[in-house]
């Protein structure tokens, strides 16, 4: 393994939002729907986005619709504001593959989920063993991607350190909500390490922890408001941030914790951006959790100027 050496090519620092995929009425990619969503984001003040993650459902897409998705993403998006690029499978020969074809399409840095289906074996030394490869393998630079409420494993702090030690790994996105591991996270890693919030809900509480910015979904429905909160910290306004943060709380726990992906989708639709009905087996919102979202947005937006 290589020692730690990484230079990112962009800044990788801010709010990223990472973003859902359309599908129509018939449980197909919707490259209309794509197009004109990201468009609508390109022109938000997000440092960059993350496309394929969880909450682009990138589980329910195969190879064919993967590489559209990043072709048009990047095709839309400034070479000047970096692309990141799910590419996690729960093979390591198939993460790089996905990984390579991400590079080639244009991603700046791939995002790599736990492998997670083989719980019991998912052990430090394994994950060592896969990230590794990964990233000697990689033309473009690696973010760990920890998510243990989703996959039901941890990559520990001890483990993240390790690997922060290689040239081509060059942060992770920790979703977890644990203040204690996102402070290990910060303290255990080289000073070139980012580290990046993946909860809206303790976004203020880990910028003061150090985090280098936020993957947030939040920050697809609200942009402004997740920067404004970002930049808020950054200048030293924490009280300003503070109260940001406090009435940011039941959006982000609705739409992420609430919801999940069919709750992000719809609060989307309630803000003008129609990226469909999420892919089944995920079922669409009925009408009382619709009306709930709606209202929490008005009630948001009443507050925020």
């Amino acid at each position: 393994m290589v020692a730690f050496a990484y230079n990112e090519p962009m800044p990788l620092s801010g709010v990223f939002a990472p973003l859902p995929t359309p599908f129509d009425d018939r449980d197909e990619l919707d490259i209309a729907r794509w197009r004109a969503a990201l468009a609508r984001w390109v022109e938000s003040p997000l440092a960059g986005f993350v496309v394929l993650g969880s909450n682009g459902e990138a589980g329910l897409i195969d190879d064919r619709e993967a590489d559209r998705v990043v072709e048009e993403a990047r095709s839309a998006i400034p070479s000047t504001r970096p692309l990141i690029v799910g590419t996690g499978r729960e093979s390591t020969a198939g993460t790089i593959h996905a990984s390579r074809r991400a590079g080639k399409l244009g991603a700046d840095a791939v995002l790599v989920r736990t492998p997670s289906l083989f719980k019991p074996q998912m052990s430090a030394d394994a994950f060592l063993r896969h990230y590794e490869a990964v990233a000697d393998a990689s033309p473009v630079p690696v973010l760990l991607y920890n998510f243990a409420a989703f996959t039901g494993v941890n990559l520990l702090p001890s483990t993240v350190a390790t690997l922060a030690q290689h040239a081509n790994i060059a942060g992770i996105k920790e979703s977890g909500s644990d203040l204690a591991h996102i402070s290990d996270l910060v303290t255990m890693t080289p000073p070139g390490f980012r580290v990046f919030a993946g909860s809206a809900s303790t976004f203020f509480a880990a910028l003061g922890a150090g985090v280098s910015g936020g993957i947030l979904a939040l920050a697809a429905v609200l942009p402004g408001p997740c920067v404004d909160l970002f930049d808020s910290m950054r200048q030293g306004r924490t009280q300003d941030a503070r109260d940001l943060q406090r009435r940011l709380l039941p959006v982000a726990r609705m739409i992420s914790t609430g919801f999940g992906v069919p709750g992000l989708k719809a609060a989307l639709r309630f803000q003008g951006i129609d990226v469909g009905a999420p892919r089944r087996p995920l079922m669409p919102l009925g009408p009382d959790a619709l009306q709930s979202i709606e209202h929490t947005l008005n009630l948001f937006k009443g507050t925020y100027a």
